[in-house]
Order: C-alpha cells, then sequence, then structure tokens
C-alpha cells in the first residue's frame, strides 16, 4: 500500500491494487471478461465511502496511541493499518455488490448519473447485436457481477483480518463482517416482502415493518456493523463495542431516513438517480407508512394506487410528493431523523472512547445525517 494520502485515497488506492489482480485474472481466462472487469472498476471508483471511515474511527476509537491526531501519515511498515484500510475496502465491495443487487430488484436504470450495471450489460447485448432477450442478460451479468464483488468483499477482509497479526482480534473482526453479511441480505428479502405483502398486512404493523427494514437493511450493515468491524481490529472492550452499537444503529435509522427523503425529494443532479424513483418503485419506507397512517381514506387510496407504478409521469409524482408533505409524514420523518441524530451522539459522550475519534465520529454523524446525496 502506498504511503501518503487521505483515508478515502488510500482505500482507492487498496480497491485499485486489488482489482489490478483480479482484472489480469480475467484477462488470461477471456477477453470476453473485459466488461465485467470495467463493471466492477465503475463501482469501486469513487463515492462517499462511508463504510470505510466508520470502520476507521472505530478502530481509531480503541487503539490507536496518539487519539488526537486526525490521521497519522500511513507508513509502508504499518501493518496494522494496511490490515485496517484492506477490511475497509472489502466492505466497500460490499456495498458495491448490494447496490448491483438493489438495482436489479428495483429495475433502477441509473446509479450515480450512469447506467446502473444491468444496464450496462443489457446495452452490451444489444449494441453487440447478440440472440435473445437483451434485459434478461443484463440482469444474469448484474447478478453474477454482484455475486463477484461479495466474493471479492470476504478476500479482502479475511485477507485485512490476517495480517492484522491478532488472530483473535482478526476473527472477531471477521465474525462480525460474516454476521453482517447475512443480516443484510435478511433486511433485503423483508424490503421485497413488504412491497409485495403490505396489502394484505395490518397497517396498525405498517411503521414497525417498515422501521425493521430499516435497521436490517441500512443501519446495521452501514454504520453500526463497520464501526464494530473496526473496533474489534482494535482490540475493543466489551464496553467499547456496546457504546458503538449505541452509536451506530440510531445513527444508521437517521442515514436511512434521510435515504427515505432523498428517494423522493432529492435533486437527480445530486444523488444520480431520476426524480421520485423510490414513488415509482413502490418503496414501502417509513415515510410512506407515517403519511398512510394521517391520510383520510380516499387519499390514502390514491396513493397506494400510484405507488409503485414504473410509468408514473411528473404530475402524478409532484402530486405524490405535495401529498406527503402536506399530511405532515415528511416533518415527522425530519424530526424522527434529529431524535436519532441525539441518540447516537448522546451514546458515544461519555464513553470509553478516545476523544479525537469520538469528536470525527460526530462530525461523521452529522453529514450521514444530513446529506444531500
Amino acid at each position: 500500500m502506498a504511503t501518503g494520502g487521505s483515508l478515502t485515497e488510500l482505500v482507492q488506492t487498496a480497491l485499485d491494487d486489488f482489482l489490478g489482480v483480479e482484472i489480469a485474472r480475467m484477462g488470461r481466462i477471456s477477453p470476453d471478461l473485459q466488461p465485467v472487469g470495467e463493471a466492477a472498476r465503475a463501482l469501486l471508483t469513487g463515492g462517499k465511502r462511508f463504510r470505510a471511515r466508520f470502520c476507521y474511527w472505530g478502530w481509531r476509537a480503541v487503539d490507536v496511541p496518539d487519539p488526537l491526531d486526525p490521521m497519522p501519515e500511513p507508513r509502508e511498515d504499518d501493518p496494522v493499518l494496511d490490515a485496517v484500510v484492506r477490511v475497509a475496502a472489502g466492505l466497500e465491495s460490499l456495498h458495491a455488490a448490494a447496490l448491483v443487487h438493489d438495482d436489479i430488484i428495483d429495475r433502477s436504470a441509473t446509479r450515480r448519473g450512469a447506467p446502473s450495471a444491468h444496464e450496462r450489460f443489457a446495452a452490451l447485448h444489444r449494441d453487440s447485436g447478440w440472440r435473445g432477450d437483451a434485459a434478461r442478460f443484463g440482469e444474469a451479468g448484474g447478478i453474477l457481477l454482484g455475486d463477484l464483488l461479495l466474493s471479492w468483499a470476504d478476500a479482502l477482509v479475511h485477507a485485512g483480518a490476517a495480517r492484522l497479526g491478532d488472530a483473535g482480534r482478526g476473527a472477531a473482526a471477521s465474525e462480525e463482517f460474516m454476521t453482517m453479511r447475512s443480516e443484510v441480505t435478511l433486511g433485503q428479502y423483508l424490503d421485497v416482502l413488504e412491497e409485495h405483502s403490505w396489502i394484505v398486512r395490518p397497517d396498525a404493523d405498517a411503521a414497525a415493518r417498515a422501521q425493521r427494514v430499516v435497521v436490517y437493511k441500512s443501519a446495521k450493515y452501514s454504520i453500526e456493523a463497520p464501526l464494530v468491524i473496526g473496533a474489534r481490529l482494535g482490540g475493543a472492550t466489551e464496553e467499547q463495542v456496546e457504546a458503538l452499537r449505541r452509536f451506530g444503529i440510531p445513527l444508521g435509522i437517521a442515514y436511512q431516513l434521510r435515504d427515505d427523503l432523498l428517494g423522493v425529494y432529492g435533486d437527480p443532479a445530486v444523488t444520480g438517480k431520476p426524480a421520485g424513483d423510490d414513488l415509482r418503485e413502490g418503496k414501502r419506507t417509513v415515510l410512506i407508512a407515517v403519511a398512510r397512517a394521517s391520510l383520510p381514506g380516499s387519499m390514502r387510496a390514491l396513493v397506494d394506487d400510484l405507488l409503485g407504478d414504473p410509468d408514473l409521469d411528473e404530475g402524478q409524482i409532484d402530486m405524490l410528493r405535495r401529498t406527503l408533505r402536506e399530511c405532515g409524514a415528511v416533518d415527522r420523518v425530519e424530526r424522527a431523523i434529529d431524535r436519532h441524530l441525539e441518540q447516537a451522539i448522546a451514546a458515544i459522550e461519555s464513553a470509553d472512547l478516545a476523544p479525537g475519534a469520538r469528536a470525527e465520529l460526530v462530525a461523521l454523524a452529522e453529514s450521514a445525517s444530513k446529506r444531500s446525496a
């Protein structure tokens, strides 16, 4: 790993080095795999790197001699930092895999302002004049790319843990990672289930079901697990781990609630996704559950009828946005974000964590919950 640079630069370098090896291996297998390598590189370049950053500061919170130094200068002979960066890179590969699969499930055509992975493969099919269904080929290519990124995530995390030089810490971090992998997959299933089964399930439980999806599909894998994985790499005590969990879960909920609002009201030029995409996809979010509980029967029926229609026009999108805002659902979700952020910050105010890392975690919490993309 090269010396110098910010954490995001170090993680990108680790990913680039890993990709270089893997893409060379693809080339030895067949030149036909070049589009797979290109799609993987596109997904693993750039991004907010929240998961890598929370992993890093989870480690820094428990195991750095000079906790007030925000970023020590990396060195070639610093195996612990090298191990942490590789694990953080693995978390980013897992995130990329989740995005690929999520876009297929949601039939999302774009990601970060560019064609989503399955659309890239579908375009390859069409442009090459191949036989068969281009969309079907695209989905197959996307599923396999997502699986490949998952296997790379495993390789990076386990290699990083092995480089740590402490078998106990490495095993504890790997165990947290594998738990996270299972939970995010189960959370994704619960999300899909809710989109299809809400009509026969009790309205009174809708908010609780939506909240459960938030916790397992997003909060744990986006923030809590990366924090704890980093802390395990640093040899955290159980008290430190629990403090980070109490910070990570409410912050992860705030993070996803912000994502729900952006999915309806976000600026496409900033989010890289079409305006109102979550409405066309029929996402049964906390925002929708809160709105349905507030709306009169006729308006609730209209929302139910329109939500999930992929052909919604701009006028219908604007009407749904106004309805969600005017019934008070947006304000209630904004207040919930603030409450969860306050709860997260309170959880680490007096915890036995490095002061400098605590300050960085608070700053990250503000950024994650108040972002515009």
